[in-house]
């Protein structure tokens, strides 16, 4: 078991390495001035070496939201009894907002912002970026029991946190502070929250315990 975790943390920090490596010299150059050859070169390794950690250019930025895929689902899986689905999402998106955690868009530390405008102004990378969100609406649609009915709920509820966050970060790129958003996002983020409740009153209903 050791050393199969000692393996994991060193392929776990060839990720983070080569990814954080790949997004500099993008905002430096630009997403298309930048080759793949380039990037292995000043991670040194081989372009085939790095082909076999990210399948794709877009994937050494993209890679930043991995750990986000399965996270709406988690929270679904995860939530305490006598909490609904949408109750549980609610509180994670608020904690978010309240954390300034990027994935919100309610962040205007400069890195992050240049990032969000690299991914955001590159064609490439929100193509990419909507094949994560089907990955993580798929695996919320699983996380609620699959089906037709689980997809299309698991589809309002990505629609929704994507677009909260989107507003966020347009807002804030436009020139607005965190302070100045806040409490619009705060707001935002209950409404869209209460209607998802009020549409899917099923998941709206409290956790029932296990047996």
């Amino acid at each position: 078991m050791g050393e199969t975790g000692l393996r994991e943390r060193k392929r776990q920090r060839m990720y983070e390495d080569v990814s954080e490596i790949a997004i500099g010299m993008f905002l430096e150059k630009g997403f298309d001035a930048v080759s793949v050859a380039e990037v292995a070169a000043a991670a040194d390794i081989s372009k085939p070496t790095l082909f076999r950690y990210f399948p794709s250019k877009e994937d050494l930025v993209l890679y930043r939201f991995a750990d986000h895929e399965t996270e709406a689902a988690q929270v679904v899986a995860g939530r305490p009894e006598g909490q609904s689905v949408i109750g549980a999402l609610r509180a994670h998106f608020l904690d978010g907002l309240g954390r300034l955690d990027p994935v919100t868009g309610l962040n205007d530390h400069p890195a992050v912002l240049a990032y969000l405008r690299l991914l955001y102004g590159t064609p490439s990378l929100v193509a990419r970026l909507y094949e994560y969100l089907e990955r993580s609406e798929g695996a919320l649609a699983e996380a609620l029991g699959g089906g037709l009915d689980a997809r299309l709920a698991a589809g309002q509820i990505t629609a929704v946190r994507r677009i909260l966050a989107l507003e966020n970060w347009r807002r804030i790129a436009g020139g607005e502070t965190v302070a100045q958003v806040r409490g619009d996002a705060v707001a935002a983020a209950e409404r869209a929250f209460s209607r998802l409740a009020a549409g899917l009153p099923e998941l709206a209903q409290p956790a029932q315990p296990s047996k």
